[in-house]
């Protein structure tokens, strides 16, 4: 009887896995579909270096918890999770909306010119390439706006409102 259940139980599980699987992977295809007025080829390699450059861990919700298993549909849609830290508390960005407004020149001046409280990596995104960079601005503009806006920076004085991550000081 208990091997029946574990059996059963492992299988379901087996089932739902490749289920959720499939179903990330068939909305992912769908994204990637041709559009008119954009190069689909920079758009691969910005979907590409959204992934392996880490936009995602925090500009996605869920991204680093579900193992990268979010619908591309729901990438960089921001967080409501909160930073915290010495700093304050910070959220990631809205990139689809942030871009929205932006021309591709507009973005890539402020790659190259923007610092920002922790933990995000500013310092990483200044030492692109001009053509990576271009990729993640289409590859943005491809997926379209969509959300909301993220939460507003908390000063260090504030407490903030769950969830978030502490960070613990750097003297520490």
């Amino acid at each position: 009887m208990a091997l029946r259940i574990r059996w059963a139980y492992g299988t379901s599980v087996l089932v739902m896995f490749l289920f959720f699987g499939m179903s990330v992977a068939a909305q992912d295809a769908a994204v990637l579909q041709a559009k008119p007025g954009f190069d689909m080829t920079q758009v691969e390699r910005g979907r590409y270096l959204a992934r392996v450059s880490g936009c995602n861990d925090c500009h996605t919700a869920g991204y680093a918890m579900q193992e990268g298993q979010v619908a591309e549909t729901s990438w960089l849609g921001g967080d409501v999770l909160g930073w915290r830290g010495p700093w304050g508390t910070t959220y990631a960005t809205n990139l689809r909306l942030f871009v929205d407004a932006m021309t591709e020149e507009q973005w890539l001046a402020f790659s190259r010119s923007f610092r920002t409280r922790p933990p995000m990596p500013w310092f990483n995104v200044r030492a692109m390439m001009d053509e990576d960079l271009r990729s993640i601005y289409l590859f943005i503009r491809y997926l379209g706006p969509n959300g909301h806006p993220a939460p507003a920076y908390v000063p260090p004085d504030k407490e903030p409102a769950p969830p978030y991550a502490v960070f613990p000081s750097s003297a520490q």
